[in-house]
């Protein structure tokens, strides 16, 4: 049964973490030098009545030659099934298509992963639009290319001094006049908005058709992952010349 390029993505990141960490362990190895160090000792006292102590030995732990072949086998694992995806990343392809109509033949599988993520950000973007206050009725102006509400007239108002004789002047007293204010109409604001939002029947219009799109791009792009890969054996050319 083929392996298909959905299998290698999924060993991908494992195979990656478990070399990192063996790597980095080679690397702190190597700097313990007391474990590459071996020592053989033994005493010979002067004559047969001289005192007589035992040898000492201690053993090599780690070779350097074992080290490399060890971090090269670790490491083949993972430049072999990186190859592998690369490799098939060049062939595996699919078409991106939506509501049974063709938008894109035979796209690449990489260009696939960057549309997902460009379509993210867009999704993002018209998410948040501002809509059109639904309070108001807009039309499209087509001399600003903007929507305008519909015009609303008002008054201007303005307050004048009024008199009010409570009672007339006599001989004896003079006249009782109360002051106040009235407000008269002195003017018409008529007042119409104009705004730049769009309608919210847009947006969801927009909203559905990346949504729409970012499926069929997430469908192409599993369809192009079940492709058949072939393995490709790059690590023992790179290592055999590297370390041998």
């Amino acid at each position: 049964m083929a392996t298909k390029l959905n299998q290698i993505l999924a060993v991908e990141k494992g195979v990656k973490s478990d070399t990192q960490r063996k790597v980095t362990d080679a690397y702190h190895v190597i700097q313990k030098l007391p474990l590459l160090s071996g020592l053989s000792r033994t005493y010979q006292p002067i004559d047969d009545e001289g005192e007589s102590l035992p040898p000492e030995s201690t053993r090599v732990q780690v070779k350097a030659d074992d080290l490399l072949r060890d971090v090269g086998k670790t490491l083949t694992r993972l430049f072999d099934v990186t190859a592998t995806k690369d490799w098939t990343n060049t062939v595996a392809r699919a078409d991106v298509v939506v509501d049974g109509h063709t938008l894109l033949e035979d796209v690449p599988v990489t260009y696939l992963l960057f549309l997902e993520k460009q379509l993210t950000d867009i999704h993002t973007l018209i998410s948040k639009l501002p809509t059109l206050d639904p309070s108001e009725t807009w039309t499209l102006d087509a001399s600003t290319d903007s929507y305008r509400t519909e015009p609303v007239k008002t008054t201007r108002t303005k307050k004048v001094l009024r008199n009010h004789v409570k009672a007339e002047a006599t001989e004896k007293h003079p006249a009782q006049v109360d002051v106040y204010t009235e407000d008269i109409v002195v003017g018409y604001w008529t007042k119409v908005a104009f705004s730049g939002a769009m309608p919210a029947a847009r947006v969801r219009a927009l909203i559905e058709r990346v949504t729409k799109l970012q499926d069929a791009v997430k469908f192409a792009r599993e369809e192009a992952n079940v492709t058949d890969v072939t393995d490709r054996k790059v690590g023992d050319a790179i290592f055999g010349y590297l370390f041998g």
